[in-house]
């Protein structure tokens, strides 16, 4: 946890901290929950899924990676939040399992920002009034907040550029359903974090760079 006292610090009063246990061990993790820390981010359903079968019922475990509709019904019971809603048909898949077991979801939807990394899921912000308008006709689904991801370069001013353009959406986003509604932006991670901060994310998804012991 050598990372850990530095990273509340620049995050102090700005963001919350989702602690990514992608590859992490129980034992790993557990020094991070003994520290008070209750939100935990996996990146696959099974992984989420065989923690949180073993660790303290408080955490608050978030999906983070793609989510395909085939294992939705197998993550709600166990999830409180899917950080990566990304398509109405996953929205009405999520709908459907979480009326099962009469539980609401809440969810963000996962924008795709960094238009030059093809590889990367998440919609379009042109999307966004009208998607988030849509998954509110689902009862069992509730749209809370955005995530993004930053661009895969090392240029921190086209990093900056990406995050300002979350923040704008988040912005827009709140003034169209209501700041008590659209709560949360989550964005930044181990590599950028301090800068998303800076951009007015008020949630990090940080893994690596809190399990590294190494370097700086």
């Amino acid at each position: 946890m050598k990372h850990y006292d530095k990273v509340k610090e620049i995050i102090a009063g700005k963001a919350e901290l989702c602690v990514v246990t992608k590859r992490h061990s129980v034992e790993e993790i557990m020094p991070f929950y003994e520290a008070g820390e209750r939100i935990f981010g996996e990146n696959h359903v099974q992984d989420l899924t065989a923690k949180a079968r073993v660790m303290p019922d408080d955490i608050q475990w978030q999906m983070i990676g793609h989510l395909q509709t085939n294992k939705v019904r197998q993550l709600a019971p166990y999830a409180a939040r899917i950080q990566s809603l990304d398509s109405l048909k996953l929205a009405k898949e999520i709908n459907k399992e979480c009326a099962r077991i009469n539980k609401v979801m809440p969810c963000f939807a996962e924008f795709h920002l960094a238009l030059e990394d093809e590889n990367k899921t998440g919609l379009a912000a042109a999307e966004a009034v009208e998607f988030i308008r849509a998954c509110r006709e689902y009862p069992y689904v509730k749209i809370e907040g955005i995530m993004a991801m930053g661009p895969h370069t090392e240029d921190e001013a086209e990093i900056r550029r990406i995050f300002e353009q979350g923040h704008e959406l988040f912005l827009s986003l709140q003034k169209e359903f209501g700041a008590d509604q659209i709560r949360y932006l989550s964005m930044g991670m181990s590599d950028d974090y301090p800068i998303a901060v800076d951009c007015g994310s008020n949630m990090v998804r940080i893994g690596t760079y809190l399990f590294t012991e190494d370097g700086e």
